[in-house]
């Protein structure tokens, strides 16, 4: 189990500096096809010219680097592979990366176009100190293909810096001006022309810098670049943004080997909601929304939501919604080659005291018609299953609105109370549009005396109304006319709700007579 805590924090800096040429290296590889050997570089248009924004390792030992012209590039090495930059791959498998950072730590932040930071504090004690969580990823993302530079440090700024510009490093605590102090001006990360105008001035280090007066500095060249110095030799700690929402509570459970089978994972997924829900019970809460994230050997991250309508903190209840939801899923659960870790999360709960029994021995009626509604909703979806809610309208078309029954959310408007005798003053069955029919009444204000629907004449018996609705005219809509609502009552005992659409004598358009709905 894993809580987040207030302590002096810890980030991990990650710099994927070759993440456009390892994207293709990877195709290539899951596509079985041979390697290459020829220099790969991937161009891009800046302004006018055609330019180098990546090259792999074999290209960079013949000179070329991101920055140089592509017609330089093709002079000095004749025989290269080229590839049209993909700006929007590049991104998507970054955020797959940073995705899969998150077995390590929820605080996770991606920094386009090639760089992660996550907030590791609390965390290192899983994997034997800050060392050995270093080793595992730096392992687990070489196995799969990615060059790689990392650091960990007091503050995320100085993490950066050295993982980029220097080499890859644990800062102690408190030591990162140390650090830091030797690393170019470039890992300040400031625009070219500031850049410029320091190495003018001859301050080529970050020591050189730091040792400069602050308050020349900020005048010249702003707070920013004070700042980004300020943090980056630990002064003070700028806590990053998580990509994702942090869970109240989070359960894990590695394996040493990658499990698939399906009596492993539901071993695995009955051990997890035993400890999720002991936490949960624990702090008095219930969850309402749970995650639950598999990682399989080969990076692929599989994450499932399931929803609860009610707080949720029984094991039993919560392992069988979700299998439920797996055995729902469109597309079966596929674990590759294994999953060598799953995570389940609580992103959303509510407080959920002890429940009282009624005196018969019996929990409350609630309870169970929550329960059908968890198992319902898991099994078809949250959006299948569903509920009315009360809006603020006389219109009948109007006054519900409908939404998962799963929600707790609540309408802006009450409840009709029902007629005399118990009877509905409203049918629960409306037609919407509702259908036009043909109506024989003695005018202005007399209810039909029978009305034809669908090749049908119906001869009414009883009529009780009108209900006058007028229309709503701070809404803009071309619906202005006034609504005389009757519950009629045929020969044959079937009750239809009717209006009259218009005034007769004041509306310049002919009056109209609708079929709104029918009571059972």
């Amino acid at each position: 189990m894993r809580a987040i805590t207030s302590l002096s924090r810890r980030y991990l800096a990650l710099y994927l500096p070759l993440i456009s040429t390892d994207r293709l290296a990877r195709i290539e590889r899951q596509a079985g096809h041979a390697p290459d050997e020829r220099p790969l570089v991937v161009v891009a248009r800046r302004g006018n010219v055609l330019a180098v924004v990546a090259a792999d390792h074999a290209a960079q030992k013949k000179g070329l680097y991101p920055g140089l012209t592509f017609a330089d590039a093709k002079a000095r090495v004749p025989q290269i592979r080229v590839v049209e930059h993909d700006e929007a791959a590049d991104a998507q498998l970054l955020e797959a990366v940073a995705d899969w950072c998150e077995r390590y730590s929820p605080f996770v932040a991606s920094q386009a176009p090639d760089g992660i930071v996550c907030d590791i504090t609390g965390v290192d004690h899983l994997f034997g100190g800050e060392g050995g969580l270093l080793s595992d990823m730096r392992r687990r993302l070489g196995g799969q293909g990615f060059a790689l530079r990392a650091a960990i440090a007091g503050t995320p700024g100085a993490a950066r810096a050295i993982a980029r510009f220097g080499r890859s490093a644990i800062v102690p605590r408190g030591a990162e001006a140390s650090h830091v102090g030797p690393l170019p001006i470039e890992a300040l990360e400031a625009e070219p022309k500031t850049l410029a105008a320091l190495r003018r001035a001859g301050l080529m280090t970050i020591e050189d810098l730091a040792r400069r007066p602050k308050k020349p500095l900020a005048a010249r060249f702003g707070h920013g670049l004070t700042d980004r110095l300020a943090q980056m030799l630990g002064a003070f700690d700028r806590p990053i943004t998580p990509r994702r929402p942090l869970p109240l509570f989070v359960a894990e459970q590695r394996f040493a080997d990658p499990i698939g089978l399906l009596g492993d994972i539901s071993l695995a997924l009955e051990t997890l909601t035993e400890q999720l829900c002991v936490e949960l019970s624990r702090h008095g809460q219930g969850g309402r929304c749970f995650e639950i994230v598999f990682f399989r050997a080969d990076g692929k991250i599989v994450r499932i939501q399931l929803l609860s309508g009610q707080p949720l903190k029984t094991p039993r209840t919560l392992k069988r919604l979700i299998e439920m939801r797996l055995d729902a899923l469109a597309d079966p659960l596929d674990p590759g080659f294994g999953f060598d870790m799953i995570q389940l999360c609580a992103l959303a709960g509510d407080a959920a005291p002890a429940l009282q029994n009624a005196l018969d021995g019996r929990a409350a009626a609630g309870q169970a018609v929550g329960e059908l509604i968890d198992r319902l909703s898991a099994r078809f979806g949250a959006g299948s299953v569903q509920r009315f809610v009360p809006e603020d309208s006389h219109l009948p078309e109007r006054a519900s609105r409908i939404m998962p029954a799963i929600s707790d959310a609540a309408g802006h408007g009450e409840w009709r109370s029902g007629g005399v005798f118990g009877v509905p003053a409203r049918p629960l069955f409306l037609f919407y549009p509702a259908p036009k029919i043909e109506v024989i009444a003695e005018v202005p204000h007399s209810p039909p005396r029978s009305f034809r629907w669908r090749q049908m004449w119906f001869e009414i018996k009883r009529a009780e109304g009108p209900e006058r609705i007028a229309p709503e005219w701070w809404r803009r809509t071309s619906d202005t006319r006034t609504r005389d609502y009757f519950r009629i009552e045929d020969e044959k005992g079937r009750r239809f709700w009717v209006f009259r659409y218009g005034l007769y004598a004041q509306d310049m358009a002919p009056v109209e007579w609708f079929l709104q709905g029918i009571f059972p």
